[in-house]
This record gives C-alpha cells, structure tokens and sequence, in this order.
C-alpha cells in the first residue's frame, strides 16, 4: 500500500501544481464554460474578486507540500477543501462526470488513508 499511496500523492501533488500554475501562465487551453451556465456565473463570481487567485495559490503550495513528501500531512490539509469543492462543482453545477476530478478525489483519498494517523486526533471525542 506504501507505493499505492507514494504514486498517489505524487500524482495529486503534479495535478495541483500543473493546474494552478496553468492560472497565471496560460499553457493549457481549458474550455470555457457556456455563458449564462451555472458554471459561467460560479466563475463569473470569483474570478475578478481574485479569490480564485488565492485558491489557485493554496493549491500550487498544497501541490508542492504533497511533492516534497515531507509535509504531506499539511499538504493534504490545504487541497482538502479545493478537492470536496471540486466535486461539489461537478456534482451541482456542471451535473456531469468528471474523470480528472474523480481521480483526484480517489488520490486524495488514498494519500489521506496513507496518512491516517496524522488525521486520527481529529476524529477523537
């Protein structure tokens, strides 16, 4: 299960660095959303606050945590939130499957059974 969880990680690690870098340097064409869609008005609402600058932030430092294999405990914790968000986006408001989303749930999911015991004092009364 060690490598399992070492591919795993290293995985999600490049997925969060390869994408939120691709936030400020452009180097993979992603599709834009059909206007008026929900998805449109979600990124309608946070793209010019600049809050989706702080998340594309959080999940270049999250990537490179979860990289370094040395914090991954804290790596984890900051893609955490970004990776339920991504399933909630795909599950209410494009209503549709998607693979890079489920695999990067299904690898959150492994490292966090990797790291178990760092997360175990969260579920104690």
């Amino acid at each position: 299960m060690n490598i399992v969880t070492t591919i795993a990680r290293v995985l999600l690690g490049l997925i969060f660095v390869v994408f939120g870098l691709n936030f400020w340097f452009n180097f993979i064409a992603m599709p834009q959303p059909p206007a008026g869609s929900p998805p449109a008005l979600f990124f309608g609402a946070i793209y010019p606050t600049g809050f989706l600058a702080v998340v594309k932030a959080i999940e270049v430092l999250g990537g490179l945590l979860l990289l370094s294999g040395r914090f991954t405990s804290l790596g984890l914790t900051l893609v955490g939130p970004v990776v339920v968000n991504i399933v909630l986006f795909d599950l209410f408001l494009t209503k549709s499957f998607n693979p890079l989303g489920a695999a990067v749930a299904v690898f959150s999911l492994l490292v966090l059974y990797g790291k178990r015991e760092n997360f175990a004092g969260l579920l104690k009364a």
